[in-house]
């Protein structure tokens, strides 16, 4: 592809000196994204580059997102950080986009004039002319230099469309001008030259950034900051104390045998999803889903155990008040249903990684989890959806609202246990 270049005569260079370098220690501090695009588009633009519009973007890994825009403007004050959901809307704007059109063909970078009357090649090119801007020119920083010559060499070749699932992966940056003249060729090549230690800063910062969205999505918001901050090793535990929220769902084994996949999962999703919402909206963590239910903690460190033990409840009366509604849409979708099961326990565990040498689970364990598991158990044949330890009771004082369901025996526990229920 040809690139327009400017009809101007060429502009005294920029003075970009430094910048270089104060990219990378910037990297290496591992400031967040939208301070890195704020602060390298401040200075170029300081510098006298005339733009009044920047954009970048790039992929990540996130069970919702897909991938993360940033936007900064002279003057703005705070960068515009857009996440991309991994939607059908969304993906039908981004096949739509410069950077699809770059990443799916292979070519590092366009330039486009926004004032030619000619039609919109995409259509965020009427936004940007009804801000007055005159030219547009966007570059992607490859992380792998070989995968676009592969990318473009496919996308070249006859009767083979782009595939997105093989796109050229790297950093978008793009900028706009209000210039009648557009921007300069050689200002242009300056900032160019900088973009892959641009690049560098934000792909070690981004690296972070998905390894605490992996570790969190997977372990817990507690728990995945534990082991990034350096709590890995095997044996590295400490005791707390906690409320112990144990649930799962009722009917699930019997659907398992009838159900397709693909419905047998999303009714799975559905559950868990109804169950998770309450226990995180309460300061809870959920630390594991276990097939089809859930262990979760509200942790009592340096809270009042009372008003832990009220977060819990809240928790609980929220997913019993929420499971008829739900229930009943599913029912009018056509969609089978199934009921729950809750326990909430508390008392001391051990919380930290138990395992192998080179496979590892960050939990809780020791007997007040066991505990937990055996309540949770009873729900069935007590015919009630939650049941409540009395130690938890004694705990949440008398404002819990809770009502006795008489004294009986866990397995493997020695005494019968006293147990509660939530009041309706």
């Amino acid at each position: 592809m040809t690139l327009r270049k400017s009809d101007a005569a060429p502009a005294p260079p920029l003075d970009l000196d430094g910048l270089d370098l104060w990219i990378v220690e910037r990297g290496m501090l591992g400031l967040p994204l939208d301070e890195q695009l704020a602060g390298f588009c401040q200075r170029i633009y300081d510098a006298g580059y005339p733009m009044k519009r920047a954009q970048m973007g790039m992929g990540t890994l996130h069970p919702r997102y897909g991938a993360h825009t940033f936007v900064w403007r002279p003057g703005a004050g705070a960068v515009e950080h857009t996440p991309r959901e991994r939607t059908t809307l969304s993906r039908q704007g981004y096949l739509q986009s410069p950077v699809y059109y770059l990443r799916s063909r292979g070519i590092l970078e366009m330039r486009r004039r926004l004032d030619t009357g000619e039609p919109d090649e995409f259509p965020i090119f009427p936004e940007l002319r009804a801000e007055g801007l005159t030219e547009y020119a966007a570059r992607i920083v490859p992380y792998d230099p070989a995968q676009a010559a592969a990318v473009a060499e496919r996308a070249a070749a006859p009767n083979l469309p782009p595939r997105p699932g093989q796109a050229l992966d790297g950093v978008f940056f793009s900028c706009a001008t209000d210039r009648p003249e557009g921007f300069d060729d050689g200002h242009l090549q300056q900032v160019a030259d900088l973009l892959p230690y641009l690049t560098l800063a934000v792909k070690s910062r981004s690296t972070y950034d998905v390894a605490s969205t992996v570790i969190e999505t997977y372990l817990g918001h507690d728990a995945g900051h534990r082991v990034l901050t350096g709590a890995i090793e095997r044996g590295s535990a400490e005791t707390i104390r906690a409320v112990i929220w144990f649930s799962d769902l009722r009917g699930f084994t019997r659907l398992t045998d009838t159900l397709p996949r693909d419905a047998l999962i999303e009714m799975l999703d559905s559950y868990l999803e109804a169950m998770a919402r309450p226990v995180h909206a309460n300061h809870g963590q959920i630390l594991k889903f276990l097939g089809d239910g859930l262990l979760a903690t509200f942790d009592l460190t340096d809270r009042d155990e009372a008003a832990v033990c009220r977060d819990a409840l809240t928790a609980a009366a929220e997913l019993r008040n929420a499971f008829p509604a739900f229930n009943e849409e599913r029912k009018a979708a056509g969609k089978p249903v199934m009921d729950f099961g809750l326990a909430l326990h508390l008392g001391e565990v051990l919380y930290g990684n138990i395992g192998a040498s080179d496979r590892l689970d960050f939990t809780v364990v020791g007997p007040a989890v066991n505990e937990a598991s055996r309540i949770q158990a009873l729900c069935r044949p007590l015919e009630r959806n939650i049941l409540v330890s009395n130690t938890f009771e004694e705990t949440a004082g008398g404002a819990a609202r809770l009502e006795s369901l008489g004294f009986h025996a866990l397995r493997g526990v020695r005494e019968p246990q006293e147990l509660f229920t939530l009041s309706a």
